[in-house]
């Protein structure tokens, strides 16, 4: 005969404690968020950083430690996949952060161009997905070229023209004050190319602004260069996809979308007619990947 045991004399078990967070962690975790912050680095060609993925991927406590290293630097963790590696932005208040004001200046001497940089910016991400569905897909890859940003912006422009003076707008400001003039009507005054003496294009010009964009990007690990053809060809990368998509509730990028300009997606300038459309006013700097 068994004999019985009552519930009170059974022992239970008592949970184990989570195993605490070793310096080594801590070391591993900084050690991805680094590799994060090296936006050209694949991981496909590191083994240590797919290593490392791959523990974030497979052990929450880890992935709750990189993620607090992240936070704790100002940076917002956007994805972490083997395709994208461990894709992080700068919050406003990071460190990390990439100011427009600091970014327009290191570029032209023009302080008012800083609108046009914006500008140019916003017009790269519009072209490369100018469709949801492209911003969804992973697997979507946008080409872009430098002159068929400028074609696209200058017909942006155009439309916007169309706009103001259908409702009556002031599309002449007075000349000493340009900060009153948005910055489409600015781009419209400027010279899409000019040379120098050497050949090379002016970086003043809006080409030469657009051109200054795609190497920013190109260096960020945002897009990869294909081609000289049309002042230059690149393609998007899945970091610049999430960074995309992160800005795509802009009211600015919207209202660019909106405006009916849809450009082909392979890169040259052809455009498809703009469409009619409710009146819209392009916002400068508004939505950019960057800090006012």
């Amino acid at each position: 005969m068994s004999e019985h045991v009552e519930w009170s004399d059974t022992e239970v078990p008592t949970p184990s404690a989570p195993a605490a967070v070793t310096p080594a962690d801590a070391a591993d975790a900084a050690r991805l968020v680094a590799f994060g912050l090296q936006p050209k680095l694949q991981p496909a060609r590191d083994q240590e950083y797919a290593d490392l993925l791959r523990r974030y991927r497979e052990n929450p406590p880890f992935a709750r430690l990189a993620d607090a290293v992240a936070a704790g630097l100002g940076l917002v963790v956007l994805e972490v996949s083997p395709r994208a590696g461990m894709a992080v932005t700068a919050a406003e208040d990071s460190v990390f952060a990439v100011r427009m004001g600091d970014y327009a200046r290191r570029t032209s001497a023009d302080g008012g161009d800083r609108f046009l940089h914006g500008l140019a910016h916003l017009a790269v991400a519009a072209m490369a997905f100018p469709r949801p569905e492209d911003l969804a897909d992973d697997g979507y890859i946008g080409r872009v070229s430098v002159n068929g940003v400028d074609a696209f912006v200058r017909q942006a422009c155009r439309r916007l023209e169309e706009r103001a003076e259908e409702v009556g707008e002031n599309t002449d400001p007075a000349t000493d004050a340009p900060g009153l003039e948005a910055a489409w009507r600015i781009w419209a005054r400027r010279s899409a190319a000019g040379a120098t003496k050497d050949a090379r294009r002016l970086a003043g010009s809006t080409t030469g602004i657009v051109g200054k964009a795609a190497a920013f990007l190109t260096d960020s690990g945002f897009l990869q260069r294909t081609g000289d053809d049309n002042g230059g060809t690149y393609r998007t990368t899945a970091r610049y996809q999430l960074q995309v998509r992160d800005m795509a509730g802009s009211a600015a990028m919207a209202e660019l979308l909106e405006l009916g300009v849809v450009p082909v997606t392979d890169g040259t300038p052809t455009l498809v007619p703009a469409e009619d459309a409710d009146d819209l006013e392009l916002a400068a700097d508004a939505g950019l990947p960057f800090h006012s």
